[in-house]
């Protein structure tokens, strides 16, 4: 038992700890001190390189008393030598290491594992030691070394030490705004290039929805390990893209193929369409509604597809095995397809980089009529030639032989993807009643039917009343008619009757009314974000409200319009009168599925502007 006196915090700790809280306000812990060291060694089993990456931290507890878990994770891969912790004195503090499998709900299938321990702080200015030491067998699987960690950093050094037989290359990544200190020196016994990086008062990882990824956000290296020299000769790992394709091609050519256990299934999905394309549609449209996703990385099969005949007789498979399925089945029917490596748009990186980093995506590119059309069969509802916004714009690697095509995904525009509401109606009754045509086109219609065939309801028109209604009781909806659901190549149409009560009130000769069902975005505030906000694809919202103000009356006046056009978002509201009909429009339009942390200050003026249009009864008086 370690003496209370060598592992309370002392009277400076305590000090410290309430000097920290002020520069760290949303934090419990804080790391002192954090020094890295990163080795190389070469691994003669596989003729490559492995990694030693050594942990050493310093953390305090600045709050009245925290429990946090200090982990690393590892794969196959990679192996976890050591976790140890110790107090303040440097006595061993016999924490457990626990070592299970990361789940996510089944869904999502690897082979990465964790080891953690469970750390108590007690009281305020309670301090740990932590090590922790991790081997990587192959130098390419170990692509980056970010600075941040999920606690802030008062003072943190890495470490490289480079041996004069590697020839990597360091590239620094999103550096600007933090003062990193670089020096390099030589081990003048092993002559070792050592590179370190210093920084002071480092940040936390944001914990934030709908952010850019990390590659975008946080200082970090990426780790190119170019060649090394091992026997007099050379060994080229990924010098460049070139090289990189090679190895993603030496995994495709292991794969045992039998395309013929698909012919039947093709036969019967081509035979009564007649142009290329409805053929190739109807192919691609299977593999979306028949093959469930669920995303796999298990060791080499993260980077290596599944065979198409398995990924069939499954039923499902991870985007490498529904790219490779589709492939397959569109050679088997004669068309030119090639499997493609892409890297969403969480990824900052594109090709010149040669690196495993760069990509996390596949999919199937078919070459038909002078055209390169990708098909990404994770995107179950997306139409033929439309494309997520998650790979627009996006880079991507094709097959071609020994050689490789590099091409971009294209970007569409936000009335790609419109969404109109038109509402004619009048009021009867202190109601507002009407008849409603809703349209949705692109990823807004890919949205709305995958929310629509997410609903656990059996019923087609319970499920579109719940989907407009939102659980309002006072909006009743009838006389519902749509569109075709299971075309996704069209617009999608809802019309339907609506009856709103308690949003009309007369008092003497004068008549409020609440017009607003929709009320777009008026929750939608940025009050402490520390980063840009991503739509998941760019909006083209319209909704139109027509009413028939009753005979005898008049308004007494509309709110102002709005017109707001910047770089990433643009908004129109107004108020129109053409006889007895008041017309109220409304648009809004996410220009590039982006609010930037620049647009914050504008965006929240804006959007109190229009919630005090919402807030606003129009009020009509005889």
């Amino acid at each position: 038992m370690v003496g209370q006196r060598n592992t309370d915090p002392t009277p400076d700790d305590i000090s410290l700890a309430t000097e920290l809280k002020t520069t760290y306000k949303n934090n419990n812990i804080v790391i002192l001190n954090s020094y890295e060291n990163i080795s190389f060694l070469k691994n003669e089993e596989i003729n490559g390189i492995a990694v030693t990456h050594k942990i050493n931290e310093e953390l305090m507890n600045i709050v009245h008393r925290s429990d946090i878990q200090k982990y690393v994770f590892y794969d196959k891969e990679s192996k976890v030598k050591y976790l140890k912790i110790k107090y303040r004195n440097k006595k061993d503090a016999f924490s457990r290491v626990i070592d299970e499998a990361v789940t996510d709900d089944d869904m999502f299938h690897h082979d990465l594992r964790v080891k953690y321990m469970n750390l108590d702080f007690p009281v305020k200015g309670y301090r740990y030691f932590f090590e922790s030491k991790k081997e990587t067998f192959d130098i390419k699987y170990f692509t980056s070394i970010y600075f941040t960690n999920a606690y802030p950093i008062k003072y943190k050094k890495i470490k490289i030490i480079i041996p004069e037989w590697l020839n990597i290359e360091l590239k620094e990544m999103n550096f600007e705004g933090f003062d990193i200190i670089k020096s390099e020196s030589i081990d003048k016994k092993s002559m070792s290039k050592i590179v370190t990086y210093e920084i002071n008062n480092l940040i936390g990882q944001y914990d934030e929805t709908q952010s850019p990824g990390p590659s975008f956000i946080y200082p970090h290296l990426l780790v190119l390990a170019k060649s090394f020299e091992n026997n007099k000769k050379t060994n080229i790992i990924f010098n460049d893209t070139k090289d990189l394709y090679s190895w993603y091609k030496s995994l495709i050519d292991t794969m045992d193929e039998h395309p013929e256990k698909l012919k039947n299934k093709i036969e019967k999905l081509t035979k009564d369409k007649i142009t290329d394309e409805e053929k190739i549609k109807s192919i691609f449209y299977w593999v979306q509604d028949n093959i469930r996703y669920i995303a796999f990385e298990d060791g080499i099969a993260g980077f290596k597809p599944d065979e198409s005949q398995n990924v069939f007789k499954k039923r499902y498979g991870d985007c490498k095995g529904m790219a490779n399925l589709t492939k397959q089945m569109l050679q088997e029917a004669g068309y030119d397809a090639r499997l493609t490596w892409i890297g969403t748009k969480r990824i900052a990186y594109d090709y010149s980089t040669p690196s495993l980093a760069v990509d996390n995506h596949m999919i199937c590119t078919v070459f038909i009529n002078d055209e390169k059309i990708y098909l990404d069969g994770t995107e179950k509802y997306n139409s033929y030639g439309e494309y997520a916004e998650r790979i627009q714009g996006k880079q991507v690697l094709i097959e071609n032989g020994n050689d490789f095509i590099l091409e971009r995904i294209p970007v569409s525009t936000p009335i790609k993807n419109k969404e109109t509401y038109i509402l004619n109606a009048k009021i009867i009754d202190e109601k507002i009643v009407g008849e409603v045509v809703e349209t949705y086109d692109g990823e807004s219609r890919t949205a709305f039917i995958s929310y629509f065939n997410s609903l656990k309801i059996d019923n087609k028109d319970d499920a579109i009343k719940s989907f407009i209604d939102e659980g309002n009781k006072n909006i009743q909806v009838s006389n519902i008619e749509t569109s075709d659901f299971e075309n996704r190549d069209g617009t999608l149409i809802l019309n339907y009757h609506i009856n709103r009560k308690n949003a009309v009130s007369s008092f003497d000769e004068e008549i409020y009314i609440d017009l607003d069902l929709k009320k777009e975005f008026d929750k939608f505030l940025f009050k402490d974000r520390h980063t840009d906000y991503l739509f998941f694809y760019k909006k083209h919202k319209t909704s139109i409200i027509n009413l028939e103000i009753p005979e005898g009356y008049k308004i007494q006046k509309t709110p102002e319009a709005i017109h707001i056009d910047s770089k990433n978002f643009k908004i129109d509201i107004s108020f129109t009168q053409n006889g007895s009909i008041l017309t109220y429009s409304k648009t809004f339009i996410i220009k590039n599925a982006i609010l930037e942390k620049v647009d914050f200050l504008l965006w929240n003026d804006i959007i109190s502007q229009v919630k005090a249009i919402y807030n606003e009864q129009l009020i009509l008086t005889k």
